[in-house]
């Protein structure tokens, strides 16, 4: 029998590309290696489960043996990889090795929790995953007021979400606006007043230094953590989503070309033959692009490769959609490197902003309000500009 296609790794990426060689071919055999259970589900929906009074099993769309009966695949769920071998096309899982005609990992991303002082340091919670959400959900329902560690994309949305259930929450960011990485100052602006408008005490600007229990010598109970201002905020639970560090600690081991995140070229080729990487855990031709969009089209190229048509991934402009619902965002193509200028049209009904670079190029825009009905139609002038 021939070696099989194996896939480390059961989140969306790896799901992604399963689905996408399934449909192009059911002979060819696939086993997937995950260290939990494999179920198949939305991780986005992770973000805005709280407030929908979701459970784990309300998020999961396919148990793990439901998924690889309908694939046709082989699951080894809770096998955790320890080693490859890419002398003999081996990997070593449980102890036991299992040989691969290609290798895809998918080993996506853990989260950063930034280091702290105090007491109760190691007591935060992270929702990366389905299993984070586990084990984490009944310590977050049960929370009255809850603190967020970082304002990017999640913790923004976690923010907004756990405010629509009528919790205290506050929301600590270390640069000078939330999503500083995505947004302008000024949509950060009005982004933030209108979640001080639901209730989410905002500091920017500032990160916590220590994390302690609010009772001396206490090692349960509320929580109280100091910020470097000298600010204390009380709280029964710590989210943090302070970004996310790609798994490259197995790749790198079995010698692969490493950086931010496994190094492959456009066609998700790393530097050892025969083994390829995709999702949040690669970087890809220097970029690491762990948005569900680069992720589709990377799934698409790589099951060609995978099957013998060498194709690949290309990214036109792309939109990202800010779950905030009282004051959604899209954001399309590039708005933070290389901006010399903006277009704002501001008005009742939203914002409509556009970056320009050099030469009066348009980069990207971004779009609030009533305002992101023109996501699509400014996405394809992006387009017709980028060719």
């Amino acid at each position: 029998m021939n070696a099989p296609i194996i896939i480390i790794g059961s989140g969306f990426a790896a799901y992604q590309l399963v689905k996408t060689l399934r449909r192009a071919n059911t002979e060819t055999p696939i086993a997937v290696f995950t260290q939990d259970a494999g179920h198949d589900y939305n991780k986005p929906d992770l973000s805005h489960a709280f407030s929908k009074q979701q459970s784990v099993e309300d998020l999961i769309t396919l148990r793990g043996p439901e998924f690889a009966a309908q694939n046709q695949i082989s699951l080894y769920a809770h096998h955790r990889v320890t080693a490859i071998d890419t002398q003999r096309n081996e990997i070593t899982a449980n102890g036991e090795q299992y040989r691969y005609s290609k290798l895809v990992l998918a080993t996506g991303a853990s989260p950063f929790v930034p280091p702290m002082a105090g007491n109760a340091a190691n007591k935060v919670h992270t929702i990366n995953c389905l299993d984070d959400f586990a084990h984490h959900q009944a310590a977050i329902d049960q929370a009255k007021e809850v603190l967020i560690i970082g304002g990017g994309l999640i913790g923004t949305e976690l923010a907004a979400d756990l405010a629509a259930t009528g919790k205290t929450i506050t929301l600590v960011e270390p640069g000078r606006t939330l999503m500083g990485s995505q947004l302008n100052r000024y949509v950060a602006t009005e982004l933030a007043d209108q979640l001080s408008e639901s209730g989410v005490r905002i500091y920017t600007g500032s990160h916590i230094t220590a994390l302690d229990y609010s009772e001396p010598g206490s090692q349960q109970g509320r929580l109280i953590a100091t910020t470097n201002t000298g600010s204390a905020i009380h709280a029964d639970a710590v989210i943090v989503a302070a970004g996310l560090r790609p798994n490259i600690g197995l790749a790198k081991a079995a010698g692969l070309k490493t950086n931010r995140g496994i190094c492959v070229d456009r066609y998700l080729q790393s530097s050892v033959t025969d083994i390829y990487a995709l999702g949040d855990g690669a970087e890809i031709d220097g970029v690491v692009m762990a948005y569900l969009q680069p992720i589709v089209l990377s799934a698409s190229a790589l099951a060609k490769t995978l099957l013998g048509q060498q194709t690949a991934a290309h990214f036109p402009p792309m939109i990202v959609k800010v779950k905030t619902p009282s004051y959604p965002i899209q954001i399309g193509g590039n708005t933070t490197t290389e901006v010399k200028r903006w277009n704002m049209d501001i008005g009742d009904s939203g914002i409509q902003a556009k970056a320009y670079g050099e030469h009066d190029t348009l980069l990207g825009f971004i779009v609030t309000g009533q305002q992101t009905n023109q996501a699509f139609p400014l996405l394809r002038e992006l387009m017709s500009t980028a060719h």
